[in-house]
């Protein structure tokens, strides 16, 4: 088990027992993608694939950080915090600079050893996992008592300052919020949010990862976030009381079209389209209705690669190639786009006959080997 790797490894730093132990899951989001920005809904949930950390108090100042699967080490301390040339430092550096800049300081360093199975460069959110481990172990061992949104924004804010990736709240939210078999629908204009069911004896969750890394990603969000607030400010001339794509409706969208650039249109109305698929996908759970929730994931893989542009060769082939194969009830493409997974909904017993199928047509396409991961939905970060 990672936890007892963790564990094992702490000891053997530091000569000690750790005072706690921790696991902060990956993410998957089921449906309402790029709505966030645009104060939409969002339908993530924790994966049973995590970050574990065991974490001890020091009498010092010295943080001491090792991550296991690097076998790398860093060290700071409270009275130098500054970024690192080591990457995967600077998630927890950041937010160790964000928890001694609140009500609740640190005056004490630590120990932490880190590592788990969430994929890297998968889409499932691994340092949103990290962030929010040590912010609830620092919160629970400090004995800070943060809220779980407090701390969802801390991890926000640590990766905005620290990391440098100007990311929406959904994937720290997920990790720190998630509950087992339960979806989040979140409001992202309020933060509110509810729980609605996921628990199907019928479907499994697979994950197929394409192999493409996000290289347009960065550049590209920015033009459609960019494309969507050219949308609003033309919107607004004939309905000035809207702020966001929240707002807007599709016959409002229709009534002013010739006034949209074709793209900009095309941008605006898959958000508005999608953030009502949310609001329909969510009354689709309540009826354990998973054949109309799995046609909405295809409305959105089709939203995301004619509309709004972000899919590539790689994720619309991996998309197509379940259309004929009736053990699968839905599948898209996951995540910001240009790369990562394509979440899929198939029966159980079929499993096993999709992994081969579908890899075996991957590769002959593609030429490479096409990996995937089963995932289970399961409660957030919590210790252990």
């Amino acid at each position: 088990m990672y936890s007892e790797n963790i564990k094992q490894k702490f000891s053997e730093l530091f000569n000690q027992t750790p005072d706690i132990i921790v696991r902060a899951p990956g993410r998957i989001n089921l449906i309402g993608e790029h709505t966030d920005y645009n104060e939409g809904f969002v339908l993530p949930a924790a994966i049973d694939k995590a970050i574990y950390f065991a974490v001890s108090k020091r009498d010092d100042k010295l943080i001491k950080l090792y991550a296991y699967d690097l076998a790398d080490a860093y060290e700071f301390s409270l009275d130098s915090i500054e970024k690192s040339t080591k990457g995967w430092a600077n998630f927890l550096i950041g937010m160790v600079a964000e928890m001694t800049g609140t009500n609740h300081k640190l005056t004490q360093g630590f120990n932490v050893v880190f590592g788990g199975d969430v994929p890297l460069g998968a889409g499932l959110s691994s340092s949103a996992a990290v962030e929010s481990g040590i912010g609830f172990a620092l919160s629970e061992l400090f004995g800070f008592e943060l809220s779980g949104i407090q701390l969802a924004l801390t991890a926000q804010q640590a990766e905005h300052n620290f990391a440098g990736v100007k990311c929406g709240i959904m994937d720290m939210f997920a990790s720190i919020h998630g509950k087992d078999k339960c979806v989040i629908k979140l409001d992202c204009r309020d933060l509110s949010y509810e729980y609605f069911p996921f628990n199907t004896a019928e479907y499994a969750i697979i994950l197929c990862n394409s192999g493409v890394k996000h290289n347009l990603g960065d550049t590209e969000y920015n033009k459609r976030r960019a494309e969507c607030e050219e949308g609003i400010s033309i919107l607004q001339g004939a309905f000035p009381q809207i702020d966001t794509l929240r707002d807007v409706t599709i016959p409002m969208l229709r009534s002013q079209a010739d006034k949209l650039p074709q793209i900009v249109y095309n941008r605006c109305r898959y958000v508005v389209e999608e953030i009502h698929r949310v609001e329909e996908a969510c009354k689709d759970l309540l009826k354990d209705d998973f054949v109309a929730f799995g046609e909405k994931m295809y409305e959105t893989h089709t939203g995301l690669s004619e509309l709004y542009e972000v899919s590539c060769p790689e994720l619309d082939f991996l998309v197509e190639q379940t259309l004929t194969n009736d053990a699968v009830a839905g599948a898209r493409m996951m995540g910001g786009g240009f790369g990562g997974c394509t979440i899929n909904l198939v029966k159980k017993e079929a499993v096993d006959d999709f992994l081969a199928d579908i890899s075996q047509a991957y590769e002959a396409a593609f030429g490479q080997k096409l990996v995937s991961y089963k995932v289970a939905i399961t409660n957030g970060v919590e210790a252990i």
